[in-house]
């Protein structure tokens, strides 16, 4: 058994936007009732920013502090204190599996399936369509510069998944304790340690990506292996139990035979999603959200939530998250803010444009950006067919590469425009951040009436939230529509799918996360189940 250290955790404690170890200490010290020379050591736990009065802004947090003692009376004394546990994570114990597990898509989901069954000895086999961090780089840049596409090396596919080019964001709306682990070990593999108690932590794409390419590091020196450029094409079942999984590398075909393979495909492996339908594996369509990314001036952010604090350095640049709900009864909401970023092209296939936003550790650039989404319910689908969403999808995808003419040129126009239903022929003070190019154009041309009149009427109440929200000069990119997966793949208790023992769909992809957290967590949980013949629901850890 690991040992436990207990410690004292310290809730709703109040800094100013300048403080250091002394003050924390003299701040815990003082709540505990007790001496600064009876604390051994004070950190931070988590730490907000506290903006709800613009002329007394500043931290709010939580502290984890070690005593000489006395710790529990301590505690007890203080309204605001607890007893904690200092978190260690285990994995389940395992003999070794009869044939190597398969993790199937290297994003964070995938991932971190690998790293646990890594960390066991169960030596997992990664197949991911897309290249190397390294190789996809290049990839994204050509891109970027050229208009160039590779269907299988861009954003959405590659070591790392979608999110290894985005803000690289790790919070999340769960409340698993796994979310504690998928921290440490990106702080372990190179990631800021500030991660570890910001209330709203993130890595950017610039750090995030040494960080995924140590972590393979790790996975291989642990007796991974990893197969890139690499395409799912097909699974082997015999008497409804996984037999091997069959894959497509520069033209020569592999075979892996395993009794556990992780389906973590992501959400944009739309002819993956066509081969698991066709060989009957239980699928349901899934609301998703589609919409464009709208950007501001940072400055212009950074005034609206931090009044007259807003160049003080201990706060950065300043994010938003707004969501209203309409009286059509859609909903409209922000998705993926990326303070001090731009927007990038993040298509997959030919002819089809796709926009997501892209941040670097230092959020630094002149514009803030964020995809404003509307509501899609299987209603909207058109069809009960199970790829329906997707079909949606690739039509928003297909008009928006039209409209902007060609060559990934994304379709852009001012919000000042927009909201009066008229082209735009000149930008304002925003100067669109997306490459390869844009053009000035009417949105309507390529999105639906029910998108396009949920934006508008989202627009207008979110600058009632956030002054500025609806600024004419804000620029509006189309056309956002690969936020979450438009299929559930359906799984049992177990994570496996009822029609296949040994098949684990799992991410976002799935449709059962929402983020790299929430997938990294997922994955955790798959290779879990692996780890104990999906007889434990959790592992035994802290």
């Amino acid at each position: 058994m690991p040992l436990v250290f207990f410690m004292i955790r310290l809730n709703d404690i109040s800094l100013p936007l300048e403080y250091d170890d002394d003050i924390l200490k003299r701040a815990a010290a003082k709540k505990l009732r007790t001496a600064p020379d009876n604390i051994i050591c004070v950190s931070l736990c988590k730490r907000s920013i506290d903006a709800r009065k613009k002329e007394q802004i500043h931290f709010l947090a939580s502290l984890d502090i070690k005593l000489r003692g006395g710790e529990k009376k301590a505690a007890s004394a203080c309204r605001t204190a607890s007893i904690a546990e200092e978190y260690r994570y285990e994995p389940p114990k395992c003999t070794a599996l009869q044939k190597r597990p398969v993790i199937i898509g290297s994003g964070p989901c995938g991932t971190f399936a690998a790293l646990i069954l890594a960390q066991a000895g169960q030596r997992p086999v990664i197949l991911e369509r897309g290249r190397d961090v390294d190789a996809r780089i290049k990839d994204i840049e050509a891109l970027r510069l050229t208009g160039v596409l590779d269907t299988d090396s861009n954003i959405q596919f590659g070591e790392g998944g979608a999110g290894t080019f985005s803000d690289g964001k790790l919070n999340t709306g769960t409340k698993d304790s796994r979310i504690r682990k998928v921290l440490q070990e990106f702080a372990a593999h190179g990631a800021p340690e500030e991660i570890l108690y910001l209330a709203k932590p993130h890595i950017g794409t610039d750090k995030l990506r040494s960080t995924v390419r140590n972590i393979r590091k790790t996975i291989v020196s642990l007796g991974g292996e990893y197969y890139f450029g690499t395409r799912l094409t097909d699974i082997i079942i015999k008497d409804g139990r996984l037999q091997a999984v069959k894959a497509e590398r520069a033209g020569e075909s592999l075979i892996f035979e395993t009794d556990h393979a992780v389906l973590a495909i992501g959400h944009s492996a739309r002819d993956t999603f066509e081969m698991l339908n066709s060989k009957g594996i239980p699928m349901e369509q899934k609301p998703f959200a589609a919409g464009v990314r709208i950007e501001h001036l940072q400055e212009s952010i950074n005034k609206a939530q931090y009044g007259s604090f807003y160049k003080h350095p201990a706060l950065g640049d300043a994010d938003y998250k707004l969501a209203v709900h309409l009286n059509s009864g859609r909903g409209v909401y922000t998705f993926c803010m990326c303070p001090g970023g731009t927007v990038v092209a993040a298509a997959s296939e030919e002819g089809r444009l796709v926009t997501n936003g892209m941040s670097e550790f230092a959020r630094n650039r002149t514009n803030a950006n964020s995809a404003v989404l509307v509501g899609i319910s299987p209603e909207d689908f058109g069809s009960s067919d199970v790829l329906a969403g997707v079909a949606l999808q690739r039509r928003l995808e297909e008009h928006a590469y039209r409209l902007g003419g060609g060559g990934y040129k994304a379709p852009i126009q001012r919000v000042c425009d927009f909201m009066k239903k008229q082209p735009s022929k000149e930008l304002g003070s925003v100067v669109p951040s997306y490459e390869p190019g844009y053009t000035l154009t009417d949105l309507d041309k390529c999105l639906p009436a029910f998108i396009t009149d949920s934006l508008r009427e989202g627009i207008s109440m979110m600058d009632q939230r956030l002054s500025g929200f609806a600024c004419g000069d804000a620029v509006l990119t189309a056309v956002e529509s690969r936020s979450s997966s438009p299929v559930r793949i359906l799984r049992n208790g177990s994570m496996q799918s009822p029609a296949v023992s040994g098949l684990y769909p799992c991410g976002e992809g799935a449709g059962y996360a929402g983020g790299i957290t929430s997938a990294a967590v997922d994955g955790i949980k798959a290779a879990e189940m692996i780890l104990t013949g999906g007889k434990l629901p959790h592992p035994c850890s802290r």
